[in-house]
């Protein structure tokens, strides 16, 4: 078999062969194991040729599958013409040199398939930056994997163990390679770490200066439709595919709701099951409006057959980027595309609060508007303004964005007792000029 350099991860236009192991705590579809992994391969630019499933109680230390089975591997990958090999599961360095020795073509795990998607889909600097790191991060520990094309000559003396050399001068230059290799991932992994976190202050500055601004984030598996959903809210165009991944940056645009109100909506990246803990670290700071917003809305595919995994998927990232006690509305969407009700149902009496809605069609898009509006309301504040009798700019400002409870009439100044929106006191005192606020209290009752 020709040497294998593992050097790149890209899968673009490969015959591939997928594989799937499934083991007492698999969260994989248990009708359809491997129809997630052929989403991802045909969403990386692969051709599926063929699919392999076994059930196994424990990991094969050596294959990962079953001895027997990589065999079969073997077999059906020269069969099919398969140039590439992709397991639903994530593979030790060990076992993917050993399957590659034995099966003759390259091995990919899951990790490694979903960090190729995101360096495709990446376009900003920041998403090129939090992709190239988890890559770093993820190839880092298997650089000695990679490299066995030259550890074969690491020692003429006869040495073979981990970190042994066949004698003086006998040190080869794999070995040097590896060392070199290690230095300049390292130090690239410092640099990238370092610019992030610029990016990552620099996110936080700007998420926290809409604090006077109601935001909602929106979270979900990929391809629920999040972004179906922040278009039809806010008319933002953004790009909607029936492919995984199909946002990788946050994109918050305005949502103008009635009586003049706004709310900033976040479309942030989707889940998958077993997201890669690098990714997730990775790009904190892309789920940054996550971490600070007023109200999550987690966006469920319930059409779908695995409304229930997908949402616990969910759960587990938004558990280890912190958001667990964010307030949160899970949207059920495409019910327009319900096939059994009676599910939609279990679902709702296992989680509170829900709304069911179709961001397609629009269904159920009203009553989310008068809930978010009704949730911006209750953070008005009560407040008392003095204002000179000229100053209709300030009146006509308060007649449209705020309630006006009582108006006090005297030579000099009207003073008003208005109900204002944190973000539109903040427009009335940063714009307009003349304008005293004499009392500012909170208040939960509603308008």
């Amino acid at each position: 078999m020709a040497e294998l350099t593992r050097t790149e991860l890209a899968v673009q236009s490969e015959r591939a062969l997928l594989v799937g192991v499934l083991l007492p705590d698999s969260q994989a579809d248990p009708y359809n194991p491997l129809g997630e992994l052929d989403r991802l391969a045909k969403t990386a630019g692969a051709e599926v040729v063929d699919y392999i499933v076994q059930r196994r109680d424990r990991v094969d230390p050596a294959y990962y599958i079953g001895s027997g089975k990589a065999e079969e591997i073997r077999e059906r990958a020269q069969a099919s013409e398969a140039t590439l090999v992709i397991f639903d599961n994530d593979l030790s360095p060990g076992q993917i040199r050993e399957l590659e020795q034995l099966i003759g073509c390259k091995i990919l795990d899951r990790s490694e398939l979903i960090l190729d998607i995101f360096a495709a889909r990446a376009r900003t600097h920041q998403a090129k930056l939090q992709v190239e790191l988890a890559q770093l991060e993820y190839t880092a520990p298997r650089l000695r994997g990679m490299w066995t094309h030259l550890e074969r000559i690491a020692g003429a003396g006869g040495a073979s163990g981990a970190g042994m050399v066949g004698g003086i001068g006998t040190r080869g230059p794999g070995e040097r390679q590896i060392e070199i290799d290690r230095r300049l991932v390292s130090k690239r992994i410092s640099i990238l770490k370092d610019r992030l976190a610029e990016i990552d202050q620099r996110k936080q500055r700007e998420v926290r200066s809409r604090g006077h601004e109601f935001t909602l984030s929106l979270v979900g598996y990929t391809n629920s439709g999040k972004s179906t959903l922040l278009n039809a809210l806010t008319g933002a165009g953004t790009l909607t595919q029936d492919k995984l991944f199909s946002t990788l940056d946050t994109l918050t645009r305005q949502w103008k709701l009635s009586g003049g109100q706004v709310a900033l909506v976040s479309d942030t990246v989707g889940f998958v099951r077993d997201l890669p803990h690098h990714l997730v670290a990775s790009f904190r700071a892309t789920l940054e409006e996550a971490l600070h917003a007023d109200l999550l809305l987690h966006v469920v595919d319930v059409a779908g057959r695995n409304a229930e995994r997908e949402m616990n998927a969910v759960n587990r990232v938004l558990t280890e980027l912190g958001c667990t006690d964010q307030p949160t509305l899970v949207l059920l969407n495409k019910i327009d595309a319900v096939q059994n009700p009676a599910e939609l149902q279990i679902i709702e009496s296992r989680v509170q609060p829900t709304l069911r809605i179709s961001a397609r069609s629009g269904d159920g898009l009203a009553e989310l508007h008068d809930l978010v509006l009704d949730k911006i309301r209750l953070r008005a504040r009560d407040v008392t303004i003095r204002i000179g009798p000229g100053n209709g700019r300030a009146l006509a400002f308060l007649d449209k964005h705020a309630q006006v409870l009582d108006r006090k009439y005297y030579d000099d100044a009207i003073e008003l007792a208005v109900r204002i929106s944190p973000s539109h006191l903040n427009q009335l005192q940063s714009r307009i000029d003349g304008i005293e606020i004499l009392t500012v209290s909170t208040t939960d009752n509603r308008p």
